[in-house]
């Protein structure tokens, strides 16, 4: 899936759409923004009375008409983020088709065909696919392999295989088959296949608030509902105050006044943004090519502290590959070499590959054409754990084999010497396999297979040290082995010889200690496991079982993909809460700066300075330009942080105390600062302009 960027396509889309959430239906959602949409009602009335009583006031006009603004830019911010969504969404709908689906019934005793149309396939319908057919629904793969182009879902244009009886066996509605032919068991309901789950949740349909969101929500009304009091109060004080002093009554907090002062005390700026950081959050995620099936799954990304990870493909490239040759007394380690080279020519393996790669690479030894050398290829089997190679000379047959110690012990019907046995064990401390090599009964040396740790994983395990994450490696290798391997990659901990019941174990010890566990599967034995996990990442490539057990799916089925979670979690955590404590630092600066001004003129003599006006340290023109400068910021303010919202602050792997006191100087310090600044200078300008008397 193509990431979607803010581009202008998506500006007037939003634009209406802002408009469209004026209905009050969807304002009542977001309580804060519900009582700036009710103050910019109030204060229209207010204008269109006046009026009609034959006093347009120019003052009260440009106080309702930046209320309303400050409604449609809240409303504006959320519509942006939601359309970056919906753009991912429209292309998903067009992968989302009714075709006709080949229905095999009784199978498998007959293979009778029959059509039916894909929105009418049930759980336990079985359809067969060949090159050229649409998938018709979710399901398992239970007979054939296939090629299968699954760039409609994932963006990648590359075909990916799916077999039955494995962990590459799940497929997914809406994708082509390009070759061969597979039976599949559908195992979705209508109207809720990956595809549907994927479009309802990119267009927010089924979005749920998280707890942390909930409990920020709370606060948020919490404090409106404070300052909603505070305000109200402020009136009968004023009324006091201005007839000591010998004002009209009510002349500097006239309803509109209070309305605007309620604004910009109330936490305007993350109650108009959070809503946005949500959704995009989630965006995030799904340009990184993973589907979240719930907010609350990314929001436990962010809390994670204990990775559990698979060592293949994750930790190491997946494959054993040859990096050394060790030749026994006597035998010249080329010779090792070409012999070894020799055995592994007809070797597919990439492990038989990586030998024949070493011994060209390191002694320019070239690979030669088995037939001329009328050689015969002995492949590998479980029952003799050998492979190599025959070559009939005129001399006799020369037999060469490579395979485990103990399986050329027997071969050549003669224990290893002690040279070759400590080469063997050094090689397996090391947390390598060792390849014994042999020609007839002559043992000539070692050939070091090794899992290749994947570079600057060790690095990434660093960070996520520095973020107070540990990491534990899962492998089905020895204990020995999983040691060696553990410390090269610089995981913390390491489960060897794992099964699942061990992993599940793992974990609800783990969540037992107050720990937040993220794990990554593909196959049926991880289910339980990435069920118990706080986050549960399943590869698209795997069962169906482990996408439905896991609460999220990576399309692009990369292990390391759970790095990038984790960090996309802690990043929306970040954001939300910069921006939090930016609104309300921001609010108590607004404070000091608004209520000095407004009441400048109490106990004045003449009715032009009293002793509060030494309080007015930003000399604001007049009460009102106070107030209406201050409106104007506190609109502006929010289009300055859209941007931020939808990107996400920046993130460095660094402790928690760290993170939090850096957030605080840079975002708290911001909103005490940015206030008294930008309010100064709405000041200037609307004076310039002569906007205020």
């Amino acid at each position: 899936m193509k990431p979607v960027n803010m581009n202008p396509e998506l500006l007037m889309p939003a634009v209406i759409t802002s408009f469209r959430k004026l209905n009050p239906k969807e304002q009542i959602q977001n309580f804060v923004m519900f009582v700036v949409y009710l103050g910019a009602i109030v204060t229209t009335g207010i204008f269109l009375w006046d009026g009609q009583m034959g006093h347009w006031n120019f003052f009260n006009l440009q106080m309702t008409l930046w209320l309303w603004f400050t409604v449609l830019f809240a409303n504006f911010a959320e519509s942006l983020a939601e359309g970056r969504g919906k753009a991912h969404a429209e292309t998903l709908k067009k992968a989302r088709t009714d075709t006709l689906a080949r229905v095999l019934k009784n199978y498998p005793k007959s293979a009778n065909e029959t059509k039916l149309a894909s929105s009418s396939l049930k759980p336990g319908d079985i359809v067969v696919c060949e090159a050229g057919d649409l998938i018709p629904g979710d399901g398992e793969v239970i007979e054939g392999i296939a090629s299968v182009d699954e760039s409609a879902i994932t963006g990648e244009s590359a075909p990916v295989i799916r077999e039955s009886g494995g962990d590459r066996s799940a497929v997914t509605g809406g994708t082509k088959v390009i070759s061969d032919r597979i039976v599949i068991r559908i195992t979705s309901q209508p109207g809720d296949t990956f595809l549907d789950r994927m479009i309802a949740l990119i267009e927010g349909a089924k979005r749920q608030k998280t707890p942390n969101e909930i409990a920020l929500s709370i606060l948020l009304v919490a404090l409106t509902i404070l300052f909603l009091i505070a305000v109200g109060t402020l009136r009968p004080l004023a009324i006091y105050s201005e007839n000591a002093s010998g004002l009209a009554s009510g002349s500097t907090t006239t309803m509109t006044i209070l309305i605007g002062l309620l604004v910009c005390l109330i936490p305007t700026t993350i109650g108009g943004l959070l809503s946005a950081i949500g959704i995009s959050g989630i965006d995030r995620l799904l340009r990184a090519n993973v589907l979240a099936t719930s907010g609350r799954a990314v929001e436990a990304a962010g809390d994670v502290d204990v990775l559990l990870l698979d060592k293949t493909g994750t930790i190491t490239l997946g494959n054993r590959m040859a990096t050394n040759f060790l030749p026994a007394p006597g035998i010249q380690i080329e010779e090792l070499a070409d012999l070894a080279q020799l055995a592994s020519l007809s070797d597919e393996t990439p492990e038989g590959r990586s030998i024949v790669i070493l011994a060209k690479e390191k002694f320019k030894i070239r690979g030669r054409n088995i037939v001329d050398l009328k050689a015969q290829f002995i492949p590998f089997s479980a029952k003799t754990r050998m492979s190599g190679v025959d070559l009939v000379t005129d001399s006799g047959t020369r037999e060469i084999r490579k395979g485990a110690a103990d399986a050329i012990e027997t071969f050549t019907k003669q224990k290893l010497n002690a040279e070759v046995k400590k080469s063997v064990e050094t090689i397996a401390r090391q947390g390598g396999t060792p390849l014994v090599v042999c020609e007839g009964v002559k043992v000539l040396g070692v050939i070091q297979l090794k899992d290749i740790v994947k570079g600057g994983i060790k690095e990434r395990f660093s960070e996520l040290r520095k973020m107070g994450i540990k990491t534990v490696m899962i492998t089905g290798d020895n204990p020995l082995t999983a040691a060696a391997i553990a410390a090269e990659a610089g995981v913390d901990d390491f489960i060897a010889e794992a099964t699942p019941e061990a992993k599940l174990k793992r974990i609800r010890e783990e969540q037992k200690d107050g720990h937040l566990i993220a794990m990554i599967g593909d196959g049926t034995n991880d289910a339980p496991a990435l069920a118990q996990a706080d986050v549960g990442i399943a590869m698209n490539t795997g069962t169906q079982a482990a996408r439905e057990a896991g609460n999220m799916v990576d399309l692009d089925s990369n292990p390391t993909k759970l790095i990038e979670v984790v960090e996309i979690g802690k990043k929306i955590l970040m954001t939300r809460g910069a921006l939090t404590t930016f609104s309300i630092a921001n609010d108590v600066a607004k404070y000091f700066a608004i209520i000095p001004a407004m009441f400048a003129a109490l106990y004045a003599f003449g009715g032009h300075s009293g002793p509060l006006t030494s309080l007015n340290i930003m000399h604001l023109h007049s009460p009102e330009s106070a107030i209406l400068s201050s409106v104007i910021f506190n609109a502006l303010i929010i289009v300055v942080l859209i941007p931020l919202a939808l990107r996400g602050v920046a993130y460095k792997a660094m402790e928690a105390s760290a993170l939090l006191g850096k957030n605080i100087l840079i975002y708290g310090l911001g909103g005490i600062i940015a206030p008294f600044i930008g309010i100064k200078m709405v000041d200037l300008v609307i004076v310039s302009l002569g906007v205020v008397p």
